[in-house]
């Protein structure tokens, strides 16, 4: 899940040596922190959301897959 995201996120921004994507592991749960430049927030946010919360989507039907449940949080 972790490469999945972090190779999303580094096709999307204008730094992509810049991302991190770093995995808090819980026995349910997992969630993702993804770290970007604060010039590159805006892209991987997109406009009203929409690219979070395709990313986001894709997240969740990946995990299904593991029966797991992982959660993506974008961090400044």
């Amino acid at each position: 899940m972790k490469d999945l995201i972090k190779y999303i996120a580094q096709a999307l921004v204008d730094n992509p040596d810049q991302v991190e994507v770093s995995e808090v592991e819980g026995s349910q749960t997992s969630v993702l922190e993804l770290k970007v430049l604060k010039e590159d927030l805006g892209k991987v946010i997109g406009k009203q959301g929409r690219t979070a919360r395709a990313m986001r989507t894709i997240l969740s039907a990946a995990s299904a897959k593991i029966k797991k449940r992982t959660v993506l949080e974008i961090i400044e």
